[in-house]
C-alpha cells in the first residue's frame, strides 16, 4: 500500500452506480453522485462500450456512438469499469455503460408493457424447460434446472417448486392471457391435489407433501422435509408455498376444490401451528403427533419465525381474500399484521427486525445458520405487505413501521455504489465498526432485489414521497441491467456485488429447492401493477377464465391487489370478444352471464380517485 492508506497500490475493476453531475467532453471525464452522495470522476478514455437497457426478449441496443449526448446532468447509468491507483488516490476507467433510458428521466422498466413482456418471456423459459414442446405433463417435472433449461439428475419433485411455477404461470395468465400459460397452471395445480396432497378426514385438514420421488414407475411419497434446516418435521413455510400456485390459478378459474384446499389448509394451521397461548404461528411440528412441541423436532421445537408468521400474507392469502372477499380472511391477515408490528421490530438494538423466537417471543439468536442475522429482504418484505395491508384494513402503525423501514434500510442493506441489495448481514455492528458485516458474503440474491423494488414502489405509490420513488427506480436499474439473462433465458439467481452473474453450485441453477419462477413472475405482476395503475396513470389489461356457475353470484373480484381505496376502477370488460357492461367500476366486480362452460374475460382496469390513506 502506498500513498492514502486506504488506497490500494494495485488495480481492481468494479461497477458504479449513480447519477450524472457533470461532463467535459474535452477532458473525456464525467462525474456521477451515487447514493450515498459522493462523486466520483468517471474518465472514457477507454474507449467504454455503451449500451440501452433492454428487456427479455429485446435485442442488444448498442450506444456506444451517443455516449456524448446521453451524459446530460440527472441521468441515472451504471458503469463498470477499472479502478487505477494516481497519485495516492484512484482513477475509474469506465469499461462499459448501462444507460438505463434514452432520455434524462427516462427509464425503460417504466414503459407500460415492460414487466408484462418480462413476465412472457420468463414464462417461456419455464414452460420449455419443464416440457419441451411437447404435452404439460407433470410427471416429467423436475425441481433442478440448469442455467440453459436442461434438467439435472435429480428426480425429486419438490411440492413447493412446482407450486411456485403454477403461481409464475397463473401470473403470466392474468397479465397475458395466453391460454398455454394457464394451462401449465391448471395442470400443475392437478398434479399437486392427485400426488402431493394429504386429505385428514379425521382432522379435517388438508396438509401437504414435501415431494415425490421418481424413479422409473414407481413414486414415493416424501412426508417430511428433505430441506437440511427442516429434516424430518412439517415446516409450516412448505405448507405455506404449497397454497400459494394453486390460490393464484384460483384467481384466475374461480374452482372451487381450490378453494376448499385452502380452507382446510388453513384449518391445518389454526389446530396446529397456532399458539393460541402465546400467539403467533410456530414454525414447525412434529410429524407423527403434529406437535410443535415435541423432543424429536430439536432446534426447531417450539420456535416461531417470519415464514411462519409473515409469509401467509404475499404467498397465498392476500390472493385469497381478492379472490373472495370474504371477512376471514381479511382478519387472519390483520392478525398476522399485528403479530409482526408488536413482536418483530428491535429498535433499541439494530435497524434490522428480530426474525426468530422462542415460544414465548423472546429472540432466538442461536438458531442454525441464522444465529443473530439480518435476512435483508425479510425487512423489505414486511414494509412492502404493511403498505398492502394498510390500504385495507389501515393503521397507524402500519404505516409508521413501513416507511420507518424504507427510511432506514437504504443505508444499512443496500449497496450504495454499486447499486442493488445485500443478502444476510449481522443485525449488530462489532465493537468499533461502523457497519453491518456480511454473514458469508456481498452477493445479491434476485429474490431480494424484487422485495425492494415492490416496498420501494408501493411506498412511494402510497405516500408520493419522491426518496421512495428514487429508491425503487435504482433497485429497478441494477436488477434489470444484471439479472436477466439475455443468453439462456429467466434471471439469474445470484450476482456478484459488482452485477457480474455469479454460477457456482446451487446459485447457477435456474430451478432448485430455492428458485422456481416464483419471485421473478411475483415481481413482474406487481411492479407493472404498480408501476402503471398506482404511480404512472395508466390502464392494464387483465385476464380470467372462470365458470360463471361455480361463482358465488356469478361474481368475478377483479382487485390487482391491496391497494388503497378507490384507487383503480374498472374501465371495460369484455367476455370471450364481445363488450360486457354488467360491472361495477369500484367495487372491481363483474356479473359474469348465465352461461355453460367457461368464458375467457378481459378486463381493463384503469386509475381511480384514491381517498387518502392515513391511520
Amino acid at each position: 500500500m502506498t500513498g492514502n492508506p486506504g488506497t490500494p497500490d494495485f488495480t481492481f475493476s468494479d461497477t458504479v452506480a449513480g447519477r450524472v453531475t457533470g461532463f467535459d467532453a474535452a477532458s473525456r471525464e464525467a462525474t456521477l453522485a451515487t447514493a450515498d452522495g459522493q462523486a466520483v470522476t468517471m474518465s472514457l478514455d477507454g474507449g467504454p462500450a455503451a449500451e440501452l437497457l433492454h428487456n427479455l426478449g429485446e435485442p442488444y441496443q448498442d450506444a456506444s456512438g451517443h455516449i456524448d449526448d446521453l451524459l446530460t446532468p440527472g441521468r441515472f447509468l451504471l458503469a463498470y469499469g477499472v479502478f487505477y491507483p494516481k497519485g495516492g488516490g484512484l482513477r475509474f476507467e469506465a469499461k462499459r455503460l448501462i444507460f438505463v433510458g434514452r432520455d434524462t428521466d427516462d427509464y425503460r422498466f417504466e414503459e407500460s408493457g415492460w414487466w408484462i413482456r418480462q413476465i412472457r418471456e420468463i414464462a417461456a423459459f419455464y414452460r420449455r424447460a419443464q416440457f419441451g414442446d411437447g404435452p404439460v405433463d407433470f410427471t416429467a417435472y423436475r425441481t433442478e434446472i440448469r442455467l440453459g433449461g436442461d434438467k439435472t439428475a435429480s428426480h425429486v419433485q419438490e411440492t413447493d417448486t412446482i407450486s411456485r411455477l403454477v403461481y409464475g404461470m397463473a401470473s403470466a395468465f392474468l397479465l397475458t392471457g395466453e391460454d398455454e400459460y394457464l394451462e401449465v397452471a391448471e395442470r400443475g395445480t392437478e398434479y399437486l391435489r392427485a400426488h402431493m396432497r394429504f386429505v385428514d378426514t379425521d382432522e379435517n385438514v388438508v396438509y401437504w407433501y414435501h415431494g415425490l420421488k421418481v424413479d422409473g414407475d414407481t413414486e414415493t411419497k416424501l412426508f417430511t422435509s428433505e430441506f437440511s434446516d427442516d429434516y424430518d418435521a412439517l415446516p409450516a413455510y412448505e405448507q405455506i408455498y404449497a397454497l400459494a400456485g394453486p390460490v393464484q390459478t384460483y384467481r384466475v378459474t374461480g374452482d372451487p376444490r381450490i378453494k376448499a384446499d385452502a380452507d382446510a389448509t388453513l384449518r391445518l394451521f389454526d389446530r396446529f401451528y397456532l399458539d393460541p397461548e402465546h400467539g403467533g404461528y410456530f414454525s414447525h411440528i412434529d410429524p407423527i403427533l403434529l406437535d410443535p412441541g415435541h423432543d424429536s423436532l430439536g432446534p426447531n421445537q417450539s420456535r416461531k419465525n417470519w415464514n411462519s408468521v409473515g409469509d401467509h400474507a404475499p404467498a397465498y392469502l392476500i390472493n385469497l381474500y381478492l379472490a373472495t372477499g370474504e371477512k376471514s380472511y381479511a382478519d387472519m391477515l390483520e392478525y398476522t399484521f399485528d403479530t409482526i408490528v408488536e413482536r418483530f421490530p428491535d429498535p433499541e438494538h439494530s435497524p434490522f427486525v428480530q426474525e426468530r423466537f422462542h415460544r414465548d417471543w423472546s429472540h432466538d439468536t442461536t438458531h442454525g445458520w441464522q444465529q443473530n442475522r439480518a435476512v435483508v429482504g425479510h425487512n423489505l418484505k414486511i414494509a412492502w405487505n404493511l403498505m398492502r395491508m394498510h390500504s385495507l384494513r389501515p393503521k397507524a402503525r402500519y404505516l409508521e413501521l413501513a416507511t420507518g423501514i424504507g427510511e432506514t434500510m437504504p443505508a444499512v442493506g443496500s449497496d450504495r455504489r454499486r447499486g442493488g441489495w445485500y443478502d444476510v448481514v449481522e443485525r449488530l455492528k462489532a465493537d468499533g465498526e461502523d457497519v453491518f458485516r456480511f454473514a458469508w458474503h456481498d452477493r445479491k440474491a434476485w429474490w431480494q432485489q424484487e422485495q425492494a423494488i415492490l416496498a420501494y414502489l408501493i411506498l412511494h405509490g402510497v405516500t408520493g414521497r419522491a426518496e421512495f420513488r428514487t429508491e425503487a427506480r435504482d433497485a429497478q436499474s441494477f436488477y434489470n441491467a444484471f439479472f436477466l439473462d439475455h443468453d439462456e433465458g429467466a434471471v439469474y439467481f445470484n450476482t456478484l456485488a459488482n452485477g457480474l452473474p455469479y454460477l457456482l453450485g446451487v446459485e447457477r441453477l435456474k430451478g432448485s429447492h430455492s428458485m422456481s419462477m416464483y419471485h421473478a413472475a411475483e415481481l413482474c405482476y406487481l411492479a407493472a401493477v404498480y408501476n402503471n395503475l398506482l404511480i404512472d396513470g395508466r390502464a392494464m389489461d387483465f385476464w380470467f377464465k372462470p365458470d360463471p356457475a361455480v361463482l358465488p353470484d356469478r361474481l368475478l373480484r377483479v382487485a390487482p391487489d391491496l391497494l388503497p381505496a378507490g384507487s383503480v376502477r374498472v374501465e371495460s370488460v369484455e367476455i370471450d370478444g364481445e363488450p360486457h357492461t354488467d360491472f361495477d367500476a369500484e367495487a372491481l366486480t363483474v356479473r359474469l352471464p348465465e352461461t355453460s362452460g367457461r368464458v375467457k374475460v378481459k378486463v381493463r382496469l384503469a386509475p381511480g380517485s384514491p381517498t387518502e390513506v392515513t391511520g
